[in-house]
């Protein structure tokens, strides 16, 4: 099933007023944090007020996950019974390093009883995670597998490899490509980082169609701004539609059965074009959906 996440915004956990908001913005996802955004010592606080949140439910069709802290630190254990105990669609995980991860968090959740329905997102932000990424993706192979996302986290690769974020991100495009191979190889949904400025609309815009253009599926949003330019800018254009429905029904005319390519308006398509083609309707029927489900 094709599942939009042309924009999932990050919410502090610790916000009971953003919390609510969540309910009502148009974005396709909502991450509840409890790392970067909530501190120590709020952290329980947070924990309670995601859990009541999704208790309450009001959602919509918008998907719901929980970035916890990293499995090494020590709110693990209490970030786990919460992903249990309010059962998010997916649950997201910071600083993985390598498939032991992958194998120790699933464990984690079983050992708890977690529903085998919430789906394991984890954050690709360590050189060591996009050195070993094809390993990490490739659990998703492994029957029971929990393992559908990856986020990137551009800022902190940074970090860690003193590669400039300049606009255009030149330098990091290769980690990228890599990165979105890996997921596409093993069928696991891909996510670009945020962009910290949401004030340059311009430069959020540029970023979006850069990612989408090196096959993203979306991007994370630290602010509401960004939503309405994410959303717009990862749908399918009335353009790339209407050539999708041509070059379908192109290939549905008797004189292409059984041709591998075809002509169609002056120029040849394959079979594989018309795969793309009913990906793409697919996807903004899925958009319509959800956009219809509130």
């Amino acid at each position: 099933m094709i599942r939009p996440r042309r924009s999932v915004l990050f919410m502090p956990g610790s916000n009971a007023r953003a919390l609510e908001k969540a309910r009502s913005l148009a974005a396709d996802g909502v991450i509840f944090d409890l790392e970067d955004s909530v501190a120590p010592e709020e952290k329980p606080n947070a924990r309670g007020q995601i859990a009541q949140a999704l208790a309450q439910g009001g959602f919509g069709g918008r998907e719901r996950v929980i970035r916890t802290n990293a499995a090494a630190s020590p709110f693990w254990q209490d970030d786990s019974a919460l992903v249990t105990q309010a059962r998010p669609d997916a649950v997201l995980v910071p600083k993985i390093a390598g498939p032991e991860d992958i194998a120790a968090i699933g464990a984690r959740l079983d050992q708890l009883g977690a529903d085998p329905a919430i789906r394991l997102w984890v954050m690709i932000e360590t050189p060591l995670a996009v050195l070993r990424i094809a390993e990490i993706a490739a659990c998703a192979a492994v029957k029971g597998a929990r393992l559908a996302a990856f986020v990137i986290g551009p800022n902190d690769i940074s970090l860690d490899t003193r590669i400039r974020m300049k606009p255009g991100r030149a330098g990091m495009v290769p980690l990228f490509l890599n990165c979105v191979v890996a997921a596409r190889s093993y069928g696991i949904e891909i996510l670009d980082g945020p962009y910290s400025d949401f004030s340059d609309e311009a430069g959020f815009a540029a970023e979006c169609g850069q990612a989408r253009d090196l096959g993203f599926d979306g991007k994370t949003l630290i602010h509401p701004s960004q939503i309405e330019i994410a959303n717009r800018i990862f749908k399918p254009t009335e353009d790339e539609l209407a050539e999708a429905r041509g070059i379908i029904a192109a290939f549905a005319r008797p004189d292409a059965a059984g041709k591998g390519a075809i002509r169609y308006e002056g120029r040849m398509v394959e079979r594989l074009h018309a795969e793309m083609a009913r990906r793409t309707l697919a996807m903004a029927d899925a958009i319509e959906s959800l956009e219809q489900a509130g």
